[in-house]
């Protein structure tokens, strides 16, 4: 099988820009486009193919649950298969905070399952482009209890600022930089980036803090102080950005036990042997190419099947692969 593009679901959010058409270099009447859905199989959500190259192709049009159901272990791996049935284990996300976001924190997959029957949530961040100035707030910068986090979330905003704020730990963005968030780290993108998120499937999330923002109807967005009491991991770490050396052209950003992320760069051709037994999601970071035998450019996200035993790219383009 030829890899698959998907139709991208653009989300207007109250925070977002209008960067990710002109990065993907699509049209759209919809303005503040906070986030572009690369790959999704969250319910309501699901990614729908898109055009690839394939004349009368019997794919264009199917969802990526239904894709599943019809090529099971041969689309996205045996193990895979077995373990996720018909959902898609990754949700491949674009976005652009023209403003910072919310605070929050995710559950692990233990306490998601326990409130909400679902998976928790364990992500990472590759930042593509962002500002001068522009910060990632990821992690404690000291140690505080639960008890403590609850009198902060809770306390008055004054002049727009939170308590809370004093110990989320600031960290300056800059291009290629990588924010791996374990489930249950507070964390929130600062205004002024642009970037790739890699998730595990699940969209719960516990908002703690959110700059006493207000929507179009003079209403502000529900927080879960409470929730996210149980969810927070309070341990202080020493360093809360991953790192890599950007001078290899086959990098190794993060492995964890759900999922695996590279960064490649091509610069004519490259010829890489499969052996994950897993499907393969493709993010075009820069510049275009030929994935086994479908284009892409910057922008774009590929979804290679498993039963493809190499990945063979021509062009010249940066691209992050993602694996189970």
């Amino acid at each position: 099988m030829k890899p698959y593009k998907f139709v991208p679901y653009l989300k207007s959010t109250i925070w977002g820009g209008e960067q990710i058409a002109p990065f993907k270099g699509i049209t759209t009447d919809q303005h503040t486009v906070g986030e572009s859905w690369e790959i999704s199989s969250v319910p309501g959500f699901e990614s729908v193919t898109a055009p690839r190259g394939i004349q009368d192709d019997p794919d264009l049009g199917l969802n990526l649950t239904q894709l599943i159901d019809k090529y099971g272990a041969a689309l996205v791996g045996e193990q895979v298969y077995a373990q996720f049935g018909c959902q898609f284990p990754l949700l491949i996300k674009f976005i652009d905070a023209k403003q910072d976001l919310s605070v929050q924190v995710h559950p692990d997959d233990q306490l998601a399952q326990q409130r909400h029957g679902c998976a928790g949530k364990t992500e990472m961040w590759y930042i593509m482009q962002a500002a001068e100035g522009a910060k990632i707030y990821a992690g404690l910068n000291q140690t505080i209890t639960p008890e403590q986090y609850e009198q902060l979330a809770n306390a008055e905003t004054i002049n727009g600022h939170s308590p809370m704020q004093d110990v989320i730990a600031t960290h300056d963005a800059h291009a290629g930089d990588i924010f791996f968030l374990p489930a249950g780290r507070l964390h929130a993108i600062g205004a002024g980036n642009l970037l790739a998120e890699i998730q595990q499937t699940s969209d719960i999330t516990y908002r703690v803090y959110d700059f006493g923002r207000k929507d179009a109807n003079g209403n502000t967005r529900e927080l879960h102080v409470q929730q996210a009491k149980d969810a927070i991991d309070y341990t202080v770490y020493p360093d809360y950005r991953a790192t890599y050396d950007p001078t290899q052209t086959n990098a190794e950003l993060v492995q964890c036990p759900y999922f695996k992320v590279n960064r490649i760069v091509v610069e004519q051709q490259v010829q890489i042997d499969l052996h994950t037994n897993s499907f393969v999601v493709i993010i075009c970071l820069e510049g275009q190419a030929d994935v086994n035998g479908v284009p892409m450019h910057q922008g774009e996200t590929l979804l290679v099947p498993a039963d493809a035993n190499t990945l063979t790219i021509y062009g010249s383009t940066t691209i992050l692969t993602a694996t189970i």
